[in-house]
């Protein structure tokens, strides 16, 4: 939980980029934060965003390292060069954005090799912003294993028929029967992608299947509202999210 630390407890993390075997043997790089010590400590697979591997993600996964979980953040763009962040991220969405499959993939071999560690207590889940709030659902749906999902903001989980695409050719919500992990979901009230109707549309599939999960949305706050260097920052919404985000993890992977 949020701000629980006694003041004389130790606390350690190691933080470095790494490699990984990914999706189709490949290896690719991933940004690893650790808790120092044998543990166990749950994993937790970290989906970046559309702008990309960026350095929000790495302080994001520091953020859960240093509250006791191993945090793999893989780069989902790694096929497709290095450069900055937001070069990158360009290129990847002029090319029509990394492939549904591919992430899949990916997340499926992040999962094995995490719960694999030395260091693990066998449980992992998985969590994301933006588009990576939609990986972290669809992969979940698609891979099995996984002990929570967390979805922040993530848009195109609700998708009409006419705007799929080659490398998204199914929404994530046609995978909601399939879901095995509980989900937490937070969303801004203001957000365009996905609308306030679409999480309501979200919301009604998963209570159609008898899924465990919790939404929670927020008035004033649009899309991104975690992010402390933009516009759409919401200082409060932002620091209740994250207590839920702990709350939620402590509950199903720390049993």
């Amino acid at each position: 939980m949020w701000n629980s630390g006694h003041t004389d407890a130790y606390r350690g993390i190691v933080a470095a980029v790494t490699t990984y075997p990914a999706g189709k043997g490949d290896l690719i790089h991933a940004y690893l934060a650790r808790p120092e010590g044998a543990g166990p400590f749950p994993g937790v697979l970290l989906i970046h965003h559309m702008p990309g591997w960026d350095e929000f993600y790495q302080e994001f996964a520091r953020r859960l390292a240093n509250h006791g979980y191993t945090v793999l953040c893989p780069d989902l763009y790694c096929r497709f060069g290095h450069g900055t962040p937001d070069d990158v991220a360009a290129s990847v969405r002029a090319g029509g954005g990394v492939a549904d499959d591919d992430v899949v993939a990916d997340g499926g071999a992040a999962l094995g090799w995490l719960r694999s560690l030395p260091t693990s207590n066998g449980r992992v889940g998985i969590i994301g912003s933006c588009s990576g709030g939609r990986h972290a659902v669809l992969t979940a749906s698609r891979v099995p294993g996984f002990d929570a999902v967390v979805d922040l903001w993530g848009g195109g989980v609700v998708v009409a028929a006419g705007q799929l695409t080659k490398q998204r050719p199914v929404a994530p919500i046609e995978y909601t029967k399939d879901l095995e992990a509980p989900l937490l979901g937070l969303f801004g009230n203001e957000d365009h992608s996905p609308t306030p109707s679409d999480v309501d549309r979200h919301e009604q599939a998963l209570k159609a299947h008898g899924k465990t999960y919790e939404f929670h949305r927020y008035d004033g706050a649009g899309h991104g509202f975690f992010y402390y260097d933009r516009p759409a920052y919401r200082p409060q919404a932002s620091m209740d999210g994250w207590s839920k985000i702990f709350a939620f993890l402590n509950e199903h992977l720390r049993a």
